[in-house]
């Protein structure tokens, strides 16, 4: 049979979901200076043009990072970014103050999955499929950032939902989540369809929130300190159900339904029959069915307009296999009170809606100091920023 370059790419990605990886060693990266420009020609030929924004805004290149994914910053401005389908976390930096990065290195590459990134008293720590690795004192060491510290080696192995993103809370630990090892299921072992918390150090773990699918993306009100998260939906249910979701959890021990309940009213057909909707946690904000949510960040800055303020922009990667192709695009949740007052659509155009034709899919959001914003596109290798000039 031969195959398409569309059909190929369906079976890479089908193969990234089911396969099941042991974790392998991490090969850093040694030398003098192992930086490279940031920004090369390639970048000169995206169609930006097709990108739809609020009037008062526009995108640009900030950097080109191949399978660019999960984002942290540190605070004097580099910026680290891990990979899904490729091994590698990069770091990359703006030394001349243009606004756009002017030079990559990478940080390690020979690991398992390494999507979520997270950043704290100079540490750089990587999520790996089945365990946690912190690069010491990284800023200093960017072109030779030697051997990294296991922190944690314990988490499943299974590369079904392994990887991670991760980020550091107010009370100072390390949320991890473990993906639901399949499409859907009943797992005896709570640590799936989780997320979970450690200290810096690796100890003290324990499941903060259940009944998660896949969270591959979460932050904390700016206000409140309430975790808000995004959770995507299962598949094989039709083109329209069940939503995907936007949910908080303001204290430990919440369960949010999976695998028996959907959008807090939908009934799953294989394990609704078990326990009632009503016995779990209902989403602050259903989304489109199979847009996969992934990052999620309120905005804290004042670039945007006032607006916009303590408000969620979430990027969703996209759908892959519903009739008509949903999501590929970041959306903007308005919050009041700690409820959704609307959802709607930010910024579009990765997707030709008429072609069904996919040049982006955004995986994370992240804000700069001056307020513009990052977005994280795997598919097409870019890291954008938006910034308003209205």
């Amino acid at each position: 049979m031969k195959y398409t370059k569309p059909m190929l790419s369906i079976i890479l990605s089908l193969a990234l979901l089911s396969c099941d990886q042991p974790a392998k060693e991490a090969t850093t990266v040694t030398g003098d200076d192992n930086s490279s420009p940031a920004i090369t020609d390639a970048s000169a030929n995206l169609p930006l043009n097709t990108i739809k924004l609020p009037p008062g805004f526009s995108i640009s290149v900030y950097a080109e990072v191949d399978n660019a994914r999960s984002m942290a910053l540190s605070p004097s401005g580099t910026l680290f970014v891990g990979n899904r389908s490729e091994d590698k976390v990069y770091a990359v930096r703006d030394t001349d103050g243009d606004n756009k990065a002017d030079k990559k290195w990478v940080i390690a590459s020979g690991l398992n999955m390494p999507n979520g990134v997270a950043f704290k008293d100079g540490d750089l720590y990587v999520a790996e499929v089945s365990r946690i690795l912190k690069f010491k004192d990284i800023e200093n060491h960017l072109s030779d950032p030697g051997s990294p510290e296991v922190v944690y080696d314990k988490y499943p192995t299974e590369t079904h939902h392994g990887w991670k993103y991760i980020a550091f809370g107010p009370d100072g630990k390390l949320y991890v989540p473990v993906g639901a090892p399949c499409n859907i299921c009943e797992s005896e072992d709570p640590i799936y369809a989780s997320i979970t918390r450690m200290n810096p150090d690796g100890s003290g773990l324990e499941v903060f929130a259940s009944g998660v699918r896949n969270t591959v993306g979460f932050t904390w009100h700016p206000e409140t300190n309430n975790l808000w998260f995004t959770d995507n939906g299962r598949d094989m249910m039709g083109d329209d159900i069940p939503p995907c979701e936007l949910n908080t959890a303001p204290s430990a021990g919440m369960h949010f339904g999976y695998p028996y309940c959907h959008g807090g009213t939908i009934k799953d057909p294989e394990f609704g029959d078990k326990k009632p909707c009503s016995d779990f946690i209902k989403p602050v904000q259903n989304l489109n069915a199979h847009v996969a949510p992934l990052g999620v960040k309120f905005y804290t800055g004042t670039m945007f307009p006032e607006a916009y303020r303590n408000q969620i922009f979430i990027a969703e990667h996209g759908s892959w296999n519903r009739t008509k192709k949903s999501g590929h695009l970041v959306s903007l949740v308005k919050v009041e009170g700690g409820a959704a007052t609307s959802y709607e659509t930010f910024a579009e155009g990765w997707l030709d809606h008429e072609s069904q034709e996919v040049w982006g899919r955004p995986v994370d959001v992240l804000f700069l100091p001056d307020g513009s914003m990052l977005i994280s596109d795997d598919k097409g290798g870019m890291i954008f920023r938006v910034t308003y000039s209205g």
